[in-house]
């Protein structure tokens, strides 16, 4: 399983010539020749060659890691919802039950890579692995096999998005072969390494490469966009296996890679030891994962931002916009500012300013050096809590409130009891939200994403964008809170549900709403 691989396209230039004795190659390539001499002289000592003891064979190697190196295999149950073109029409039951039965279900399986770090059975890998991207599957079963063929059901112990990273637990009486991570930053870029996993579903694949870059990012400059870059072979199914380097020591996991069609084409990335080993022990120690945060939209100094700005390219990072009320915010950052170095770490093109803040612990009083106007200024930024990625994804959505394609709920379509008995589909109300409805700052509640038109909602006015700041006299401010309402007037018998609501361009008000029955 891997990340989605973008095309990329590189174009090298080759040039040859023919060149006779030192002084020639000073006057051709500009080299001194002083300089030349002493690349002779590196190549002549050896050391320039693969430092002594370096294998002639990787078999030894293999033989010793491999029953440490682990299959990964899923079950997981995807929900797919079912269309009828003529549901609420007289001819919605003509053709029998043809799509119109509501959601159903079918079994879909992953396969993965992962190692066992703990002689009791502790293992590592992907979190996508066993949480695939596919919001409507639900993980059944991990299945853990071994090299000798040994198979052993395996418990989640802790899943990391952001990070890509999870821990699962098996257990057996007598101890499992286990490998320790290494010092990924001493890493250099042309040294061996060897990855294992199962492409493919190939157990026991090794494939063997040297170090093409230490810290790659692929640009898209996440908290983690730092991998190490290898050409060791890496296909679909590596993910989650190890890289090692010559001593056996885990100094990457294996991501993704990049890639135009898919298959490997000597460009594997790999989360480097030194990140993913401090999150692997709070997973396995049960710690909550607690990011620092900004509040901020950001863009990478390029050539263009550089031109425009008068400044170097790849010096600092440019925010784009400033989150109400977070960190970034209180201490007068503003959209138009150049983020230069935070708590003393200067932002580049391979440490990028959403590294250095997640890698802050909440609440810690840091320094941050910006550009505004062309002048250098300093402040104190207290960090944020970083929200999770599904909060994240929320917060970028953009909510279209006259979008009347997305604002209609299907008769009976509804699974859940809001969508039921209400007949409204409700989200969270994020700031981002909250200003495309011209609501207040200080507004709290959900927000109607749907209606189902032969409600009593629909009929007493509520529509997509309509706020409900409160239910059966209880304010709520998630969908779980409105449900739970719903639920309680439900079990105290009554039909109808009172919702303080805000429409566009009208003052608040609170109205009756009827539920219907329970199918």
């Amino acid at each position: 399983m891997n990340k989605d691989v973008k095309p990329v396209r590189y174009s090298y230039g080759i040039t040859s010539a023919l060149l006779a004795g030192g002084a020639a190659i000073s006057l051709i390539t500009g080299i001194p020749a002083g300089a030349q001499v002493a690349q002779n002289e590196l190549l002549q000592t050896g050391n320039a060659v693969p430092v002594a003891g370096a294998p002639s064979s990787f078999a030894d190697l293999t033989e010793a890691l491999t029953p440490a190196v682990v299959n990964i295999s899923t079950r997981q149950r995807v929900t797919i919802e079912n269309t009828n073109p003529f549901a609420g029409t007289p001819f919605a039951d003509m053709f029998g039950n043809r799509g119109g039965g509501g959601p159903t279900t079918r079994e879909a399986q992953s396969l993965g890579s992962g190692f066992i770090v703990s002689a009791d059975g502790y293992v590592v890998t992907n979190n996508h692995v066993i949480n695939p991207p596919d919001s409507r599957a639900q993980l059944q079963s991990v299945t853990v096999t071994l090299a000798d063929g040994s198979a052993y059901e395996a418990e989640v112990v802790g899943s990391d998005e952001q990070s890509d990273l999870a821990v699962l637990k098996i257990g057996r009486p007598q101890p499992f072969p286990f490998v320790r991570f290494g010092d990924s930053t001493a890493s250099r870029v042309g040294d061996w390494v060897i990855a294992i996993g199962n492409p493919f579903g190939l157990d026991g694949t090794v494939t063997a490469g040297i170090i093409s870059a230490v810290y790659r990012s692929t640009g898209n400059r996440g908290a983690f966009d730092r991998y190490i870059q290898t050409d060791a072979s890496i296909n679909r199914g590596n993910s989650g296996g190890p890289l090692f380097d010559m001593a056996g020591n885990v100094i990457g996991v294996n991501n993704a890679i990049l890639s135009p069609s898919g298959g490997n084409v000597g460009i594997g990335l790999a989360i480097p030891a030194e990140d993913a080993q401090p999150i692997i022990q709070q997973l396995i120690s049960g710690e909550e994962i607690a990011r620092g945060f900004l509040g901020v939209q950001i863009n990478p100094i390029d050539r263009d931002f550089a031109e425009a700005l008068g400044i170097p390219e790849n010096s600092g990072e440019f925010i784009q916009s400033v989150q109400p009320g977070q960190a970034a915010e209180s201490a007068g950052l503003q959209s138009g500012d150049v983020v230069l170095s935070v708590n003393n770490v200067d932002i580049t093109r391979n440490t990028s300013l959403s590294y250095i803040v997640s890698n802050i612990a909440p609440g810690t009083r840091v320094p941050v050096e910006y550009l505004r106007d062309g002048e250098r200024r300093r402040a104190t930024v207290t960090v944020g809590r970083r929200p999770s990625e599904a909060e994240l994804r929320t917060q970028a959505q953009t909510f279209d409130p006259d979008d009347e394609a997305q604002g209609q709920i299907d008769p009976g379509k509804g699974t859940g009891l809001t969508e039921q008995a209400l007949g409204v589909q409700a989200i969270a109300l994020t700031p981002q939200i909250a200003r495309s409805l011209g609501a207040a700052a200080d507004v709290t509640g959900v927000v109607v994403n749907a209606v189902d038109a032969s409600s009593d909602a629909a009929t007493k006015g509520l529509g997509r964008g309509t706020i409900i700041t409160s239910a059966n006299g209880q304010a709520v401010t998630t969908p779980e809170a409105l449900e739970a309402q719903v639920r309680a007037v439900q079990a105290e018998g009554r039909d109808a549900i009172l919702l303080r609501i805000i429409v566009r361009g009208q003052p608040a008000r609170t109205i009756p709403v009827r539920l219907r029955a329970a199918n």
